[in-house]
């Protein structure tokens, strides 16, 4: 991947090598919704860093809850899940 600024103001340039179908697949899109492939990209590429970004501070954050003690015991968690599509569903397990 290569990187240079941009001229525009607070952009930069990236260079990636994509697989030749998912470049038509990106025309084909920006086409269908009247915008062009660098901006679709943009947008793609901004989705998937929010998602890993909030993902890996979600797993942070059960190990800090892990780390404190709060946490549900396995057996808790199998008998609510093995309660499912039965009567009466019980209730999710808590932390104690």
């Amino acid at each position: 991947m290569k990187t240079g600024r941009s001229r525009r103001a607070g952009t930069t340039i990236l260079s990636v090598r994509i697989p030749t179908r998912l470049r038509n697949r990106l025309e084909s899109l920006a086409e269908t919704t009247a915008s062009n492939r660098s901006r679709l990209a943009v947008e793609a590429l901004e989705n998937y860093v929010e998602e890993q970004e909030e993902q890996l501070a979600k797993i942070d954050q059960g190990i800090r809850d892990a780390d404190a003690g709060r946490v549900v015991p396995h057996e808790a968690v199998k008998r609510y899940l093995q309660s499912w599509g039965s009567k009466p569903k019980l209730a999710p397990p808590s932390c104690k």
